[in-house]
């Protein structure tokens, strides 16, 4: 069974700050909407009742979650139909030099600012600055925290053998490409499986791999040339023509933790936590980094030393995640304000305005419309 929506994220909380790769997740399409308006006027509820309803009539529907709260959407694009839906907000890249014909449509319409007084500006206007607070100190010990990181690899690093380490990805490149190349190079389309959100790290590897074929579950250490692999694996695959989507690290956008060939039906990740999987059916298999590539005994010889790196690092992480925690209680806050003052009769029509245009587009009967 096919599924019927595919689930990523496009921004990030990231160790080098809010990190967005909409420009490549929405590049292509004919149309975009674009939302905009302040937190609380109806705009994610919104974007998640199309979604629903898209899904209940049976399009697929890619689902982009918030990474502040992961259970609200930033967007959506109808896969069949070329068609996103976006919250502006929070969305950056996009342009229509880059994308199809824009659309933008106003929730701020919605917004009585006369239900807004003046005490409650003042404490919007300061909530806000707390939120630039929480959200800098979450990127700072972030940044600490891969420093750290960096600590922790150079020991796996100097014990490791280079020339092995890429064998083993030319030898990938000729068992996964051959007899799939093609003679126009492509360009691959970057995502976000997973991200740093509030309550930790969260993923959706498990429901991006399912429909596919073949698994390889990359194990190792940090150091051990996974990320790297991943990068050769990547260039050679545009290189010969070959569909690939590129899955960036949420906590380092400049690594890469998954490929997927979707027309080779095969996927390859770096399985080591915060996202450690396992295999449990046919087609999987593990590909160990360390055991192929690293000097043995490594882990034995530097014992002491990586596990006061270790801790050093799950501390300033924990620290970073309680500071996106403040950050979404510091949002929460101010959506508070903005939902109180929003006339939700206009963001119903807004809605049915969009979803009219959609019926128009893309052809559904009138029983789309809610």
């Amino acid at each position: 069974m096919v599924e019927q929506s595919s689930h990523y994220f496009v921004r990030g909380n990231t160790a080098h700050g809010a990190h967005f790769l909409h420009k490549s997740a929405f590049d292509g399409l004919n149309k975009i909407y674009v939302l905009t308006g302040p937190q609380g006027t109806g705009k994610s509820t919104v974007i998640r009742s199309l979604a629903n309803s898209l899904l209940d009539k049976g399009q697929h529907v890619q689902c982009f979650h918030s990474p502040l709260r992961p259970d609200e959407l930033d967007g959506i694009i109808l896969t069949e139909w070329k068609v996103g839906i976006i919250d502006g907000r929070v969305c950056e890249g996009i342009s229509e030099n880059e994308a199809g014909e824009i659309d933008f449509i106003h929730f701020g319409e919605a917004l009585d600012n006369g239900l807004i007084s003046p005490e409650h500006s003042r404490a919007i206007e300061d909530l806000k600055g707390k939120l630039v607070s929480a959200y800098s100190k979450a990127y700072e010990t972030f940044l600490t925290a891969l420093r750290i990181h960096d600590e922790w690899e150079k020991y796996y690093i100097e014990s490791m053998d280079f020339v092995k380490a890429d064998r083993i990805a030319q030898d990938l490149i000729q068992e996964l490409y051959a007899g799939h190349e093609s003679n126009t190079p492509t360009v691959g389309r970057h995502l976000f499986f997973g991200a740093a959100t509030p309550k930790g790290a969260f993923d959706f590897i498990q429901s991006l791999t399912d429909q596919l074929q073949r698994r390889i579950f990359i194990k190792g250490r940090p150091g051990s040339g996974k990320s790297t692999l991943l990068k050769k694996l990547a260039a050679a695959a545009e290189k010969k023509g070959i569909e690939v989507q590129v899955f960036h690290c949420g906590f380092d956008p400049n690594s890469l933790d998954m490929l997927i060939f979707p027309k080779l039906r095969t996927a390859i990740f770096d399985s080591t936590a915060p996202h450690e999987y396992f295999p449990d059916r046919d087609g999987d298999e593990i590909l160990d980094m360390y055991g192929l590539t690293m000097a043995p005994g490594t882990d034995e010889a530097y014992a002491a030393e990586i596990a006061a790196i270790k801790e050093r690092y799950s501390a300033n992480m924990t620290k970073a995640t309680s500071f996106l925690a403040e950050a979404e209680a510091i949002d929460s806050q101010i959506k508070a304000y903005y939902v109180a003052a929003t006339n939700f009769t206009i963001v119903e029509e807004l809605q049915l305005r969009l979803q009219s245009e959609l019926n128009e587009r893309i052809g559904l009967d009138a029983a789309f419309i809610i």
